[in-house]
């Protein structure tokens, strides 16, 4: 009867593992796919590029804004419930921007997407670390990773086979059905959650929403204009303030929309810590990736592509297994074999020149991605075992919103870095690809580079540090 049992839970669990992940898919396609749209949507709705990179911008921007409360939402009325609230907006809102007929209404239509993709996203790691044991909780988010990495590999080839036979409008469409779906697939197979007396901390979550728009909305700006324009500036300064009041609030209150006392796990941190540095780099390194494959190495946007999927493909492959593998073994050592593996990965790529042969561009960053493969799923659920049961809704919603911090300030510091040293190689200000001088963007490239290595180093050595210390523990105690 109790082997029965299990059975049942087991499969019950896969089939809520398949729906969480499948709307997982959906964002990052959905994601993809309208990136590759924004030249079409830029010459059909008569916007300026400048202007239509805002379809990409307020979707990012209203996710990182809202997340944590969503996710401090889901640890008191249940992360199923706003799970599948999550699902269906997400859905509605697909409907609607393949609806739009102005550029007005689809960056409202695309808030409300992003509202949607935001509440799933927060409770997707805290529904896996709470339905699945600590020795099966890698393979698990391992997977999570795998969908995230297929849905970026797959985007651009379905959204230019979608743009090549009908209008723009489909690449919402194509969200419907599946969300339709996973809508009904959740209905049935998610666990529906115990409902807990307390209360939503309303004033946190306008001061986190100003404090994170603020801030997003300075940097997604400085790529159009300049990070020292005043008004960015003051965007930056004025986020800052915002985040110092939001901080002071939430130790005073009872009920904090972020229990700041998580913090206090010097574990919680330091993995939290690698995993915003692993994520800036990743986001610096796939910025400057396409103008070296394209600009540099003179290859054509399809073959390009083609060796842009190599870090995807391996994420998808590899993520389970060294999830599996952390399962086993102590995931403190595996992170730091993938931060070791990702600082050698960003290395190698220093050392590109405009004459490299693609063969050694493609193990290059063929062991970068290694890397990231072996270091991500482990972290991942280090963070989620850290914290009680009461609070993985919000710190779930916390490591989605590192990721997407990450990745943000991951391209503007890329970008910055790499016009800053183009500049100072070529005698004047430099704000793009300068042609018939490769020699100038290879040297920036190659500074970036360095300049990831250590950050990720640094990753690495609080990791050995803290195994080190262990280790030191371990041998006084005998």
């Amino acid at each position: 009867m109790n082997g029965k049992s299990y059975e049942t839970d087991n499969k019950s669990n896969q089939i809520v593992l398949i729906v969480v992940i499948a709307m997982t898919f959906m964002a990052t396609l959905d994601s993809s796919i309208v990136n590759v749209a924004l030249p079409v949507l830029s010459q059909q709705l008569s916007v300026p590029i400048s202007s239509i990179e805002w379809v990409a911008a307020s979707y990012s921007m209203i996710i990182c804004s809202t997340i944590l409360f969503f996710g401090r939402l889901g640890d008191i009325i249940g992360k199923s419930c706003i799970f599948r609230i999550g699902t269906i907006l997400f859905t509605l809102a697909s409907l609607l921007c393949g609806l739009s007929t102005s550029f007005a209404m689809l960056i409202a239509c695309r808030f409300l997407q992003g509202i949607g993709a935001s509440a799933y996203m927060a409770n997707n790691h805290g529904m896996i670390t709470e339905l699945f044991p600590r020795e099966s909780r890698g393979k698990a988010l391992g997977i999570l990773v795998t969908a995230v990495a297929i849905g970026n590999m797959v985007g651009p080839s379905v959204g230019g086979m979608i743009l090549s036979v009908f209008h723009w409008n489909y690449i919402f469409y194509i969200n419907v059905p599946f969300g339709m779906i996973v809508f009904l697939l959740g209905i049935k197979f998610l666990p529906k959650g115990r409902k807990k007396q307390e209360k939503l901390d309303i004033a946190g979550s306008i001061l986190q929403f100003m404090t994170t728009l603020l801030f997003f909305g300075s940097l997604i700006l400085s790529q159009q204009i300049s990070i020292f324009h005043p008004y960015i500036t003051a965007g930056i300064t004025a986020s800052i303030i915002l985040g110092i009041i939001f901080v002071y609030v939430e130790k005073k209150k009872n009920e904090p929309l972020l229990d700041v006392k998580i913090f206090k796990s010097i574990k919680f941190s330091a993995n939290l810590g690698c995993a915003l540095t692993s994520f800036i780099c990743i986001a610096s390194s796939s910025i400057l990736i396409p103008f070296y494959l394209q600009n540099a190495l003179g290859l054509s946007p399809f073959c390009a592509g083609f060796f842009m999927m190599l870090p995807p493909l391996i994420l998808a492959v590899c993520s389970p297994v060294f999830g599996g593998i952390s399962d086993k073994r102590n995931p403190e050592k595996v992170i730091f074999v993938g931060l070791l593996i990702l600082s050698l990965g960003f290395f190698l790529m220093s050392q590109l020149t405009e004459t490299s042969s693609v063969i050694f561009f493609a193990v290059f960053v063929s062991t970068m991605a290694a890397g990231q493969a072996i270091f991500q799923p482990a972290n991942n659920a280090l963070i989620m075992s850290t914290c009680p049961k009461s609070k993985l809704g919000i710190v779930g919603s916390v490591n989605s919103l590192v990721r997407n911090l990450g990745q943000t300030v991951g391209i503007t510091l890329s970008t910055t870095l790499l016009y800053s040293f183009m500049s100072n190689k070529a005698g004047y200000k430099v704000t793009d690809y300068i042609a018939g001088r490769d020699d100038v963007f290879i040297y920036g490239m190659r500074h970036v580079y360095l300049i990831l290595v250590a950050i990720c180093l640094i990753g690495a050595c609080l990791t050995g540090g803290r195994l080190l210390l262990k280790a030191v523990g371990r041998q006084n105690l005998e």
